[in-house]
């Protein structure tokens, strides 16, 4: 059942009913929402609009049957953004999750090995691939680190804060103990390939709300067992920024 929180999202559903019928269909039972936004932040990019926390909120509390909306996002240290986006959330009546993100420092210092060696580029380039490197290339990418070695530059920062043990713990334990039937999952993370195919093998509905292209092909097999997956361009006009709106 929908009933528009906003007048703005009333006078939208109008305008599509399309949309607000087949989501209808999707949160037809006692459902869950799992955002990790950690990762759904990152499609803004190729999106080219950018997904308003308030709006969407109201947006998925206009369906009865969505009973939690849970919200993932990690706290880096002296980031202001990380803490804003956070306290943003709570405020919008989101369930938040945090953690603190790890910083990793790795070592690009070159100085030591030979040229043609992938010793410092396996912690940045996955073994499959690097196996498929010529050794020009090797050595190509060694002499580009050379070069910021010459410059001061002997190491970088990666950030690391995945929720995918949390969520995943999370949508199981509503499943045993919430009585929870539906679970929505914006994400597209491979990561979440076993608690989703476990909760299909129960005859449990599983949704993805992703966007293209953005889905792991881990996922995308689960479509066979019966994975939905929404893409959330479609309901671009109900969560944007409102100066994003689409006028098509």
């Amino acid at each position: 059942m929908f009933k528009a929180k906003t007048d703005r999202i009333g006078k939208l559903a109008k305008k599509y009913p399309d949309r607000i019928e087949e989501l209808e269909g999707i949160f037809n039972k006692k459902t869950n929402i799992y955002i990790d936004f950690a990762n759904v932040i990152r499609w803004q990019d190729k999106l080219r609009w950018h997904i308003d926390l308030k709006r969407l909120k109201q947006f998925l509390d206009s369906f009865k049957n969505i009973e939690k909306i849970k919200f993932y996002n990690g706290k880096l240290e002296r980031d202001e953004k990380s803490f804003i986006i956070l306290e943003e959330a709570e405020k919008c009546g989101y369930i938040v999750k945090t953690k603190p993100v790890k910083i990793m420092k790795l070592s690009i210092d070159v100085s030591s090995i030979q040229s043609n060696s992938p010793e410092i580029l396996k912690d940045f380039i996955r073994a499959p691939l690097l196996k498929k490197l010529k050794v020009e290339a090797i050595e190509f990418l060694n002499n580009q680190l050379r070069e910021l070695n010459q410059q001061g530059i002997l190491s970088v920062q990666d950030l690391k804060c995945n929720f995918d043990v949390e969520i995943g713990r999370d949508m199981l334990i509503d499943y045993e103990r919430n009585g929870i039937e539906d679970f929505v999952l914006w994400s597209g993370d491979s990561d979440f390939a076993d608690p989703i195919n476990q909760l299909l093998e129960d005859d449990k509905k599983v949704v993805l709300f992703s966007t293209a292209r953005k889905i792991a092909s881990e996922l995308n097999k689960l479509r066979e067992k019966g994975l939905f997956i929404f893409d959330i361009q479609k309901i671009r006009n109900f969560i944007c920024w409102k100066r994003e709106i689409s006028l098509l």
